[in-house]
């Protein structure tokens, strides 16, 4: 299977945002703050589109989906790199978790004054996506001002419910060893040894370039990128903690239809196999649905379909 669009370099992605201040301990963009998080935004029409990045590659893997948006509507599309990822600061003591990703997002969203916005998530910012939701709803409960409005999510490829991630050993659980120190330092020193272990987030018939993963590689080691990703890669676990905080299926209920929800899963994720399944299973009417031919890697494999879906949630 070819590439849908031609590539894209993360040099120029990244030259088409810019890094911020960002003051995590107070959750908000302020000048004074040394950490900078990397922020791109094309302004355009209508309800925000604000896509929340994946792991290990970050905004950078939403680079295909983007060029197929720009090609079929004026969309306001807003992309963060979270902190550890892409061209955001990698502090290896910094806190990294669900909760201060979703933190982060919201103040985006203050500082640039949306009022509303479609949420795009793929892989584990599906558990950031859905953490924002619960928000929503605790302070609905509360009677308090929720915030930026969301209309929809589209939730591609990640976890929906902490009983169905199905990650191989040699991936995420490997990173939170013992062995993931030594193993991203290799890895921030070596294409060679990177390669293997990008591999399986593309299907099997996917005909991945070695450009392509030049361009994967440059993305997510970019500010020595590689070197703080086991400190980044807790995110089941965390799940699982929380597993009935971050329940699709309860945010959905307690939301009582005010989100529009769609779910995407790939017929060959190894990552997420079972959580398209569980959806259908667990909402059943109240989702949207579309399994998608592929890997983990859809915003790879398939930009044009993911855009096609993201359009009919605007």
């Amino acid at each position: 299977m070819a590439a849908e669009h031609g590539l894209v370099s993360a040099q120029g992605w990244f030259s088409g945002g810019e890094r911020l201040p960002y003051d995590p301990e107070c959750a908000r963009f302020d000048d004074g703050s040394p950490l900078r998080v990397f922020v791109r935004h094309s302004p355009g029409g209508g309800t925000t589109l604000t896509f929340l990045p994946g792991w290990p590659d970050g905004s950078f893997g939403w680079a295909k989906v983007d060029a197929q948006l720009a090609e079929r509507s004026d969309a306001d599309r807003l992309f963060l790199d979270y902190v550890g990822h892409g061209d955001s600061d990698k502090p290896l003591e910094h806190p990294y978790s669900t909760y201060e990703r979703a933190d982060l997002v919201e103040a985006l969203w203050r500082a640039r004054s949306v009022e509303a916005t479609v949420v795009v998530a793929f892989d584990y910012s599906c558990i950031v996506g859905l953490e924002l939701l619960a928000r929503r709803v605790e302070r609905r409960r509360a009677g308090e001002d929720p915030g930026t409005v969301i209309r929809a999510c589209l939730l591609a490829n990640g976890g929906l419910f902490a009983d169905g991630h199905t990650h191989p050993w040699f991936t995420t659980p490997l990173f939170k060893s013992r062995a993931g120190g030594p193993l991203t330092w290799v890895g921030q020193h070596s294409r060679r040894a990177f390669a293997p272990f990008f591999r399986p987030v593309f299907s099997r018939s996917y005909r991945v370039s070695a450009a392509e993963v030049e361009q994967a590689y440059r993305a997510i080691s970019r500010r020595d990128g590689v070197r703080v990703l086991p400190a980044t890669a807790a995110f089941v676990d965390e799940h699982r903690e929380h597993a009935e905080r971050w329940d699709l299926a309860r945010i959905a209920a307690e939301l009582g239809g005010a989100v529009r929800f769609h779910v995407v899963g790939s017929s060959e994720d190894r990552f997420e196999a079972r959580q398209l399944r569980l959806a259908r299973e667990r909402l059943g009417d109240a989702v949207e649905s579309t399994e998608l031919p592929g890997g983990h890697l859809a915003t790879a494999e398939q930009p044009r379909r993911l855009a096609e879906l993201i359009e009919g949630l605007r």
